[in-house]
């Protein structure tokens, strides 16, 4: 993303070339209907495509091309030729790049919709044109867009992965460990703890895996690998029904591929099959 991307604040003084619009109605993405793939608004002015703009915010540059994000009413009809994409849908659809930015311009425009009065005092807050920031004039508290860091944990078992079912999930699909991180503590205590919470094992050889940002709704997900250091697999019975061992050739249904626990499941998985260490 940074190659393609660059953050900036303050938009042109005068739009006249066409834009990348990012527009969202509700938590669903506006695409032209008529495309092989998922096209967004391309244009000076969103009101040349018939979409109005109930909010907007300026993104920077998008492989040279200025681009903004935009909230379309909720009971606005969209115009024949347009249509709603969901997020998740979006993101197995287009490049990476402009998926991670559809799910910045998503949060942008979430913060700054429950940003609008200072949560201390009351007052209406004022943006800065310097940072992606509002801030009070009467106390001075500043509101940043928020990020919430989340760990997910592939533990090993020799040949073997540990994966958990949550009960929200489809039947049969499975996942690594992964949960918040809470205030005052270190991503690897993070994965100790989710670990032990969710399925009752001790763990050890905490690696970093990568790191994916995850708007649902602001998430950084930082995936790690552990190798099974003790303890008896017992999921928890509330946030996770079932746990158990798989061995890395025989693996159940997986999340899409576009999520960072099915890329390092797959890598973990494939590292093992060619008779690689499982933690590289």
């Amino acid at each position: 993303m940074p190659l393609d991307y660059v953050p900036l604040v303050t938009p042109p003084q005068a739009q006249e070339e066409p834009a990348l619009w990012i527009a969202f109605q509700g938590g669903e993405i506006v695409v032209m209907s008529n495309e092989d793939k998922p096209a967004m608004p391309c244009c000076v002015a969103l009101a040349e495509h018939g979409l109005v703009a109930e909010r907007s915010l300026y993104l920077g540059l998008y492989r040279g091309q200025h681009c903004y994000a935009a909230a379309i009413g909720e009971s606005a009809a969209l115009p024949a030729g347009w249509q709603l994409l969901g997020l998740r849908e979006l993101f197995g659809l287009v490049e990476e790049p402009l998926a991670a930015l559809s799910g910045r311009a998503l949060q942008y425009l979430q913060w700054d919709r429950d940003h609008q009065y200072c949560s201390r005092c009351a007052t209406p807050l004022q943006s800065r044109d310097n940072e992606r920031a509002r801030f009070c004039p009467a106390c001075g508290l500043t509101s940043y867009p928020p990020v919430s860091p989340a760990i997910m944990a592939l533990v090993t078992r020799g040949r073997e992965l540990l994966l958990l079912r949550k009960p929200a999930w489809p039947p049969g699909r499975y996942s690594a460990v992964a949960g918040f991180v809470e205030p005052g503590e270190t991503l690897e205590d993070a994965v100790r703890r989710e670990t032990r919470e969710e399925v009752g094992v001790e763990v050890g050889n905490i690696r970093y895996f990568g790191s994916q940002p995850w708007p649902f709704p602001h998430s950084l997900m930082v995936a790690f690998t552990a190798e099974y250091a003790g303890g008896d697999v017992r999921p928890d019975g509330e946030e996770i029904v079932e746990a158990q061992w798989f061995e890395a050739s025989a693996l159940p249904k997986l999340p899409p591929s576009v999520s960072i626990s099915r890329r390092m499941i797959d890598t973990v998985a494939g590292r093992l099959a060619a008779g690689r260490p499982a933690h590289g």
